[in-house]
């Protein structure tokens, strides 16, 4: 049997979105990982932060881990990639893989109407936003899809030195402070 990491990433499982109508906040990444395509669940890696982030941010009222990404919806909340392809790192990903990306992510904006789309890592506003020159910063941007607007939060893996826990959770905090004014 082929180890995990041997595969082909052709071979790694499609992870299927997680929106439903009427969604507040769409979350979205740049491409699942290894372990997230393998286990069928988003941030599924060991490191990632993101779904404590969620729960301590209190944009989730209890805790839940990435095997609970099915219940997002019922919290109003969605989550996707811009790529679909599952990769060990993203490096491996090519940059003409982030135009069809880029045409999935706005009709899925389009279709489901959240107020905010939260980029989780600069790296996803990039591959969204290429023509944005200028320092991108946490936050709300002037950029938008249709009349949805973009927040950038820090990207929540294990493998992100660039901002630390307490910078990162500042910013999910930020998106719900965002989030409730709406």
């Amino acid at each position: 049997m082929t180890k995990p990491a041997e595969r082909h990433f052709s071979e790694y499982p499609p992870l299927r979105d997680r929106i439903q109508p009427g969604v507040r906040v769409l979350f979205v990444g740049i491409n699942p990982g290894v372990k997230s395509a393998l286990s069928g669940h988003h941030f599924a890696g060991p490191s990632n932060r993101f779904w404590k982030l969620l729960c301590e941010s209190k944009l989730v009222p209890e805790p839940i881990t990435f095997k609970d990404d099915d219940r997002l919806p019922e919290f109003g909340y969605g989550i996707t990639n811009i790529v679909p392809r599952a990769t060990p790192s993203i490096s491996t990903l090519a940059p003409a893989e982030y135009v069809p990306g880029r045409l999935r992510l706005r009709r899925k904006v389009l279709r489901y109407k959240p107020a905010v789309v939260a980029m989780v890592g600069v790296t996803v506003f990039r591959a969204m936003f290429p023509e944005r020159k200028d320092a991108v910063t946490l936050g709300p941007q002037p950029e938008r899809i249709g009349d949805t607007e973009v927040f950038v939060l820090p990207n929540p893996s294990g493998r992100n030195a660039n901002f630390t826990y307490a910078e990162m959770l500042a910013a999910f905090r930020a998106l719900r402070r965002r989030t409730k004014m709406r």
